[in-house]
């Protein structure tokens, strides 16, 4: 694999990749970082966990000019622990660059206690479509200066009903900007948005390992009215010491958690109209 040394980096850059011992690339990371750091847009096939956080945190900060004011890079996230993580990797990548300001923008933290931290302005701007709206729609953030901007786990943000505020954000960004794409899938919503969003972009597509393909253990096929018996079945089956239940809504995932709880199982439902605590 190759190193990072082999790409044209910044000292500062290079220095906390050493401080951090990445020393061979990712397939993501070889594949996509030099196109990005040539100032292409791109689109990548890329799941969590295969090094793309620091392939973007390092086309982003490549292009930063801590001694201009003003958001410079914005990351979009589907959710608020991912954008938790994003900014963290960021800070580890950017630990030796001088005066670098990063912004976490989610939901869970009142929008005036954000909107305070934003009145000396970021260089870099993570956060979660929906809270970002919101900031633009107050005038708390101007994106007229931005260089970089990066849809990460786009099929996500799709999935979860983010296109419109996408589409909204998108817009209050300067056309010149460089566009960078990940998603685990290619469906034709997310060809669609690189179509409206990206220019000419580079596609990146890494093939999984053997070791990382997700293999279904088990499928049951019941009908919809007998799925609480099959799931109470294999829950007396197997008497895990744990589990996980999926749900599709907010909804289904409260009526299977009362379920459950009526026949005797110590349950804990979570979703979205629960409070963040």
């Amino acid at each position: 694999m190759p190193d990072f040394a082999s790409l044209p980096l910044a000292p500062p850059l290079l220095q906390a990749l050493d401080t951090l011992a990445f020393e061979a690339m990712t397939p993501v990371q070889e594949h996509a970082l030099p196109p990005m750091l040539a100032g292409s847009d791109v689109i990548a096939q890329a799941k969590t966990g295969s090094g793309k956080t620091v392939a973007f945190g390092l086309a982003l900060l490549s292009r930063l000019d801590a001694t201009q004011i003003g958001a410079q890079a914005l990351v979009l996230c589907p959710t608020r622990e991912l954008a938790d993580q994003v900014s963290k990797e960021i800070r580890r990548l950017a630990r030796f660059v001088p005066n670098v300001k990063i912004s976490t923008l989610c939901g869970g933290v009142p929008l005036r206690v954000q909107a305070s931290s934003l009145a000396h302005a970021p260089h870099i701007v993570v956060g979660t479509p929906g809270r970002l709206q919101e900031h633009l729609d107050a005038g708390n953030l101007d994106f007229a200066a931005l260089r970089v901007l990066v849809l990460d786990e786009a099929d996500r943000m799709l999935d979860m009903g983010f296109a419109d505020a996408i589409a909204g954000i998108v817009t209050q960004t300067p056309k010149t900007r460089q566009t960078l794409l990940f998603s685990a899938t290619y469906p034709d919503e997310i060809r669609a948005i690189s179509r409206s969003f990206q220019r000419e972009p580079v596609e990146v597509t890494v093939e999984a390992a053997a070791d990382d393909v997700e293999t279904v253990q088990r499928l049951i096929d019941v009908e919809p009215a007998d799925k609480l018996d099959a799931l109470a079945w294999l829950l007396g089956q197997h008497k895990p010491e744990s589990a996980m239940v999926f749900c599709n809504t907010r909804r289904d995932t409260q009526d299977v958690a009362d379920a459950l709880d009526a026949r005797g199982y110590s349950v804990l439902a979570l979703h979205g109209d629960l409070e963040q605590r």
